[in-house]
């Protein structure tokens, strides 16, 4: 093969869900951030447990685009497609971009598995794929001849297939192998000769490519100028249970996560389940319930309470969540949004629990609500989750999604001593404006109008506090009607005077007609289309909120200096109703829901499509 020299190159690997393609995208991901380029990724999970193998139903694959300059999504549409079996191309070949490399393990394009993918002849021996480079490689029976020295069986065997698809990549991209060796010398210590099969398998994959005769050609992708600093790669919901434990360390809290198993946000549990030496106790609850009455229970004693769930969750947690906020106690929801309704798409990915963060509770119940805006975001954003929480006496929804929470990238890891110091500020004695000595525990700093809060035990502050109704100050039980009407209006005030940044526009030329308003996981391709028309001399302005509720003060003067605001959402407009009611804008909404993310030509597109007619007579269609 000939080398050849890209700035980028997008890869997909798919197979069915017991070929190990999350494995073989994952190692990929971590030799390529170790070789110093840029990148983000793109997992797709099938969302049957045991789809029946060799079926699309069964098809899992893990996308990845890497680059030598800084890059904002996963990628469009693959330049390479490794395709373990016929239902994995079948399920694919509709994203490879014309002229696209297939690499398909040949040895799985049997009859029978071909008629299970609806294939009526090999699709590698006809000329329905003439539009492509395809590569056929007998990987199942290459990798068993491989491993043999190994001594395993032939089922262990044809397994470490996916690790010769690896070292076949590894090999055409220049990717280190040396620390997946290790890796999964690791990964199988009390089996030696699995690990052992695995590592042949890999070094096999290279050594095949090194001497297989090919048209398809090796690339080198060199390493991207990313601003100084230690990096590792990191996934959503690793950096959010990272975020939650620096949280503790900040504030010099005990962390308590009350959670019940959900997908996609069952792996901040099992990571932060990993960290009792950093002061987190995490609880698996019989149900949702039963883990935000946990995470609330523990902010009452004084800890810092978490509990995390998907969409399905967070609806059975309402109740809870709306005694968080008659207490006005600290509390933080992360709710990271899949497809709905009801179980609707578990492993896929949507934004549409935006209302039910608002309003999914009995009466007035305002919370403040955070959206991560990447995997990366997700640290910084649990720690302003975290400060808001704390200073203001009120529950945080973190809105992440099934991108964010699954897709990786570059992380820059801060130090330690720049992390911001914030504390829970407890009441340590009596606060009684009429110096009877007594505690009121709804008396209240007139700046943030947060409550003052007393750890249950404090000689001196004892207190009830509970889901009925309380006084002003004193916090006895109250049905005074104007008591009420206080009370909630206090709550709202207190939400609405918390301290956000102001939304930042990007607007390289200033003379920009149209806006695109973002938030959450749309971030990357808002940014990517905006770049695309740009580079055809076309002005359009973008900005993104992480702040949904409060939304940031100059939010409606940035909105009404625009001639157009499209707001791009993987819902059905839940945001552009939000804006449009509270500042009387037209929004535009462009929405999608089908469970997978924007693509940066659909935003491209969609721009284009609504320039004014000047900038169509110069030639832009």
């Amino acid at each position: 093969m000939a080398d050849n020299t890209s700035e980028r190159v997008v890869v997909r690997f798919a197979g069915d869900s017991g070929d190990g393609m999350q494995l073989t995208g994952e190692r990929f991901a971590s030799s390529t951030a170790i070789f110093g380029n840029d990148l983000a990724t793109l997992p797709d999970f099938p969302a049957e447990i045991r789809a029946p193998q060799g079926t699309i139903p069964g098809v899992s694959s893990f996308q990845i685009h890497f680059a030598g300059h800084d890059i904002l999504t996963p990628g469009d549409r693959p330049d390479v497609l490794v395709v373990m079996n016929p239902a994995a191309l079948r399920a694919n070949l509709k994203d490879l971009r014309s002229g696209g490399v297939i690499i398909a393990n040949s040895d799985e394009f049997s009859k029978r598995n071909l008629q299970k993918a609806g294939y009526g002849a090999n699709p590698l021996e006809d000329d329905s794929l003439d539009g492509y480079q395809i590569q056929p490689v007998a990987m199942t029976s290459l990798t068993e001849g491989a491993v043999a020295p190994a001594g395993v069986g032939k089922k262990d065997a044809s397994r470490c297939k996916n690790m010769f698809a690896l070292g076949l990549l590894s090999w055409m991209y220049h990717r280190p192998v040396e620390h997946t060796e290790r890796f999964l010398r690791t990964k199988f210590a009390k089996a030696p000769t699995v690990a052992e099969a695995n590592v042949l398998a890999l070094h096999a994959g290279w050594n095949y490519g090194e001497t297989i005769e090919s048209s398809v050609a090796r690339v080198e992708i060199p390493p991207a100028q990313l601003p100084p600093g230690k990096y590792r790669q990191i996934t959503g919901n690793i950096a959010l249970a990272y975020g939650i434990i620096a949280a503790g360390r900040c504030t010099r809290m005990p962390v308590v996560l009350g959670s019940y198993p959900i997908t996609p946000a069952s792996s901040i549990l099992h990571e932060l389940s990993k960290h009792k030496n950093f002061g987190v106790t995490t609880i698996q609850a019989e149900d949702e319930i039963a883990a935000v009455g946990a995470a609330l229970g523990a902010s009452y004693g004084g800890a810092l309470g978490v509990t995390t769930t998907s969409g399905p969750g967070l609806a059975l947690k309402a109740e809870t969540i709306g005694l968080a906020v008659m207490t006005e106690l600290p509390l933080i929801i992360v709710d990271v949004q899949r497809g709905g309704p009801s179980t609707g798409l578990p492993t896929k990915t949507e934004q549409a629990d935006l209302l039910q963060a608002f309003c999914g509770r009995n009466g007035e119940s305002p919370v403040a609500v955070l959206a991560p805006s990447s995997p990366a975001d997700c640290f910084d954003t649990a720690l302003e989750a975290a400060r808001i929480a704390l200073k203001y006496r009120t529950p945080v929804i973190i809105l992440s999604d099934g991108m964010i929470a699954n897709g990786s990238e570059p992380w820059r890891i801060p130090d330690a001593e720049t992390l911001p110091e914030f504390s829970a500020g407890f009441a340590t004695a009596p606060n009684a404006p009429d110096g009877s000595g007594e505690f009121w525990p709804y008396r209240r700093d007139p700046g943030s109008l947060a409550r003052d809060w007393a750890i249950p035990g404090t000689p001196g502050l004892e207190h009830r506090i509970g889901g009925l109704e309380k006084a002003d100050g004193k916090g006895g039980i109250s049905y005074d009607p104007e008591n009420h009407d206080t009370m909630v209006r206090l709550r709202q005030a207190k939400i609405d005077g918390i301290e956000v940044p102001d939304l930042e526009v990007d607007d390289p030329t200033g003379d920009a007609d149209i806006l695109v308003l973002g938030w959450g996981s749309t971030l990357g391709p808002i940014g990517a289309g905006c770049r695309r028309v740009r580079r055809r001399g076309l002005s359009v302005a973008q900005a993104h909120l992480r702040s949904l509720n409060p939304m940031p003060a100059n939010l409606g003067d940035v909105l009404n200096s625009y001639g157009r605001v499209i707001v791009p959402e993987m819902n059905l407009g839940q945001l552009s109703m939000l804006l449009r009611a509270r500042f009387l804008i037209d929004i535009v909404p462009f929405t999608k829901v089908s469970g997978m993310p924007f693509k940066a030509e659909e935003i491209e597109q969609m721009l284009l499509d609504h320039m004014t007619p000047e900038y169509h007579k110069a030639g832009v269609k």
